[in-house]
């Protein structure tokens, strides 16, 4: 198993239409591509000035390949600039046990 960990950043000024859309339309692409969604939340308490996530999501897959597929994928990428216009995401890749 893989794990994809995002963390999101929002600007409280701007209109969040287009990330709301992204949202909607993402989740599906995912699961079609095996992804399941373990977390994917605004409920976020953080505990360091340093770190504050407007938003944390995590996803498991059972291969990096298959994640791979999925964000490469051409329905992915219809949706992406949705995500890349209106927030501010991080994302790391973390392996399970062995």
């Amino acid at each position: 198993m893989v794990y994809f960990v995002v963390t999101v950043y929002t600007d409280k000024s701007s209109d969040k239409r287009e990330y709301e859309s992204y949202i909607r339309e993402v989740k599906p692409i995912v699961e079609s591509f095996g992804g399941r969604y373990l977390v994917r939340t605004d409920d976020v308490i953080p505990l360091s000035e340093k770190w504050k996530p407007d938003r944390v999501i995590i996803i498991e897959w059972e291969s990096r390949e298959q994640l791979e597929t999925c964000f490469e994928s051409a329905e992915y990428r219809r949706i992406a600039a949705k995500r890349e216009n209106s927030v501010d995401s991080r994302a790391i890749i973390v392996g399970g046990e062995d």
